[in-house]
């Protein structure tokens, strides 16, 4: 008799047996994870311990083969793991730990896709005007032959309108690894505030913020590697890629919200107005950082067409999806609040998309 698995996947309910088996409780699985040399692929490997722990301080650092992840050569390949952000591991459950890591060369030198170092440098430099972050991470749900989840195999679905925000079997492909994705964040102590189907049909979008600090990039990193890590389970593949599929169909972004204790208070329209004329000076700088592949990833996006702003040009306006930087309508009328960047492509790191910011509204660092 044939087997119902196709050719790679595993029973899980088999898996469940053993998962199940009690763990010793001097015992402690901590899987470390990190970004690899694309700068936008997530890597991870477990150690055990004999403790657990409480804060990222108190595990040891660790290293890994850099000549397989693109980040050192074969011949001096050890890079260092030094741990960063602790969070609850929503697949192994009890004590177990998942840890975000930074990563080193044997000098003690940042790899080029460690970004966090810069921007925890510049962030501190802002503390005292308590920047504030809310990204919106959109994404392509893809089968395992890289085929949009639900789409017919032989041509396209209906036009974009129905999809976004929809109910239905024919209008959303995937609420399972969404559900379960949003759950897992909650469990492992993510500040994911929601999520939504979007306008293309398989693509969607979770949210995580506000967040102060640092911890925007830490969250949206390890919200990142969850998903795909759910997704593995339903053996469907998640895509980043700003413009998945050529044409009529909307693109993905990671929309950046920020605000300033100022932003925030009476009047902070004002501030906020000086923001975006400091962003209008710097739109090259920011279009060059807003992907990992200096803007090239988001020339297939920023067409000035389906909710995007022209890649070419800076504009600003309340309530306007094809401008680069949206003014929420509420925050218009309120005179206070915070702004919208629609420019980061869904594969930017949010490190640099943080740093960036407020290097260019915070200290004024064109």
């Amino acid at each position: 008799m044939e087997s119902s698995l196709s050719a790679g996947t595993t029973n899980k309910t088999v898996m469940d047996r053993y998962m199940k088996l009690p763990m010793p409780d001097d015992k402690c699985q901590v899987m470390y994870v990190w970004v690899d040399g694309t700068g936008e692929n997530l890597r991870s490997k477990t150690r055990t311990l004999d403790f657990v722990p409480k804060d990222p301080s108190e595990l040891p650092i660790w290293n890994f083969d850099g000549s397989s992840t693109g980040q050192a050569k074969g011949t001096n390949s050890d890079v260092y793991l030094h741990p960063v952000a602790i969070y609850r591991d929503p697949f192994r459950l009890g004590n177990n730990k998942l840890v975000l890591c930074d990563t080193y060369k044997y000098d003690n030198t940042p790899t080029n896709t460690n970004h966090r170092m810069t921007c925890l440098e510049v962030l501190k430099k802002a503390e005292d005007q308590e920047p504030w972050f809310g990204m919106e991470q959109e994404y392509t749900l893809l089968d395992i032959n890289s085929h949009p989840l639900g789409w017919p195999k032989n041509g396209f679905p209906g036009p974009q309108g129905p999809y976004y925000c929809g109910v239905g079997a024919n209008k959303v492909f995937g609420r399972d690894v969404v559900e379960a994705h949003y759950r897992a964040c909650l469990y492992a102590g993510i500040n994911i505030s929601g999520e939504n189907a979007e306008v293309m049909p398989a693509q969607w979008e979770f949210q995580v913020g506000p967040c102060e600090g640092i911890t925007m990039g830490d969250d949206l990193w390890m919200a990142r590697y969850l998903l795909h890590r759910v997704a593995e389970d339903f053996n469907v593949v998640v895509s980043l890629d700003p413009k998945p599929i050529p044409g009529e169909w909307n693109g993905a972004g990671m929309h950046s919200n920020f605000s300033t204790k100022k932003m925030r208070e009476t009047n902070g329209i004002l501030e906020i107005n000086r923001a975006v004329d400091n962003l209008s000076k710097n739109h090259a700088k920011h279009i060059q950082a807003y992907d990992p592949r200096g803007g090239k990833d988001n020339e297939r996006r920023l067409t000035g067409r389906l909710e995007t702003s022209s890649i070419h040009d800076f504009s600003a306006g309340v309530a306007n999806r094809s401008s680069s930087i949206r003014i929420p309508r509420g925050v218009a009328e309120e005179k206070k609040g915070y702004l919208e960047d629609r420019r980061p492509s869904s594969n930017a790191d949010p490190y640099v998309v943080s740093e960036i910011i407020v290097r260019t509204i915070c200290l004024d660092d064109f």
